[in-house]
C-alpha cells in the first residue's frame, strides 16, 4: 500500500525587524551629530533615562545623526567594527535598529515602525492612534497587574484565565481597552465576571490567500486560537495572523483537539 506523503508546512514570512522594548535608564548610548535630528534623538534618549555619551565611551547602542555623508559612513563603520548596534538617521540601509513613533500611555507603550522606510507614515499613524487610545489606558494595565492574584484564584488554569481576559477585553467587553472606563474590581465580582470561554473547534474556509481578505470573524478566531491546524497550501502570511504562541500543526484537526479554541484552516481553491 502506498504511503501517504505529507507536504512540509509553509515557511513563516520573515520579519524585517523584531520589535523590542529596551530599558535604557542609566545605560550609556552613543549619540553623534549636531542639529535638529541629533537634538530630537537626544530628547528621546533623555526621556528614556539613557546616559548620552560620546564615541569613545563603552556602549551597546549608538545613534549617528551626522549630515555629511562621508563623515556619517565613517562613523557608522567605526562603531560597527566595535560590535555596537547602530541607528543611522535617514540612512535605513545602514541601521541595525530603528526608533519607532511612540504612543505613550505608561506603562503601556505602542510603537509604530516602518523599518526606516517612512518616518512620516509612522508619525501619521501615531497621530491617529493618539486620538483613539484612551489617555488613562495605563490605569487598566496597572489594575490588571494588581489583580494577578485574584485572577489566578478565579481561574487557576492559565488557558481559562487567558480566554476570560480575551472575552473581557474584546470589543464592547467590560475591559475593552478602547472604552473610556474600566473597572477591574467589578469585572472580577461573581456577578460581573463573564464565564470563561468554553472549548471550541471551528473550521475556516478561506477564499483568498491574501491575509487582508480575512473577515473580522476569521481574524479574531486566529488571534485567539490556542492551536491551529492547516493544510500545506495555507500561506505563511495567513498563519502569521494567528496568536504568536498558538501551536501550529500541518495536519487535519483531530476529533478531540483539546481545551480552548482550536482553529482549522482550509483553502477553498
Amino acid at each position: 500500500m502506498a504511503q501517504a506523503v505529507t507536504s512540509p508546512a509553509p515557511l513563516p514570512v520573515p520579519l524585517q525587524s523584531l520589535p523590542l522594548f529596551v530599558r535604557l535608564a542609566g545605560r550609556p548610548v552613543i549619540l553623534l551629530g549636531e542639529g535638529e535630528a541629533a537634538d530630537a534623538k537626544r530628547r528621546l534618549l533623555d526621556r528614556a533615562g539613557a546616559d548620552v555619551v560620546g564615541e569613545d565611551a563603552s556602549a551597546s547602542l549608538a545613534i549617528v545623526a551626522i549630515d555629511d555623508e562621508d563623515d556619517a559612513l565613517a562613523a557608522v563603520a567605526r562603531l560597527k567594527a566595535r560590535g555596537i548596534l547602530v541607528n543611522a538617521v535617514d540612512r535605513s540601509a545602514l541601521c541595525d535598529f530603528t526608533l519607532p513613533a511612540i504612543v505613550d500611555r505608561a506603562p503601556v507603550l505602542i510603537a509604530i515602525g516602518t523599518s526606516g522606510v517612512s518616518a512620516g507614515l509612522a508619525a501619521a499613524l501615531r497621530q491617529r492612534l493618539e486620538a483613539i487610545v484612551p489617555a488613562d489606558l495605563g490605569k487598566l494595565a496597572l489594575a490588571l497587574q494588581g489583580a494577578r492574584g485574584a485572577l489566578r484564584k478565579r481561574w487557576p488554569d492559565m488557558g481559562e484565565r487567558r480566554r476570560a481576559l480575551a472575552t473581557a477585553m474584546g470589543a464592547g467587553g467590560m475591559l475593552d481597552p478602547l472604552s473610556p472606563t474600566h473597572d477591574v474590581d467589578a469585572w472580577l465580582t461573581p456577578t460581573g465576571t463573564p464565564a470563561a470561554a468554553r472549548d471550541v473547534a471551528i473550521t475556516l474556509v478561506l477564499l483568498s490567500d491574501d491575509p487582508e481578505d480575512l473577515t473580522l470573524r476569521q481574524a479574531r478566531a486566529l488571534a485567539s486560537a490556542d492551536r491551529v491546524y492547516h493544510s500545506s497550501d495555507v500561506p505563511a502570511a495567513i498563519l502569521d495572523r494567528a496568536r504568536a504562541d498558538a501551536a501550529r500543526h500541518c495536519a487535519a484537526m483531530p476529533a478531540d483537539p483539546g481545551t480552548g479554541l482550536s482553529v482549522a484552516i482550509e483553502m477553498a481553491l
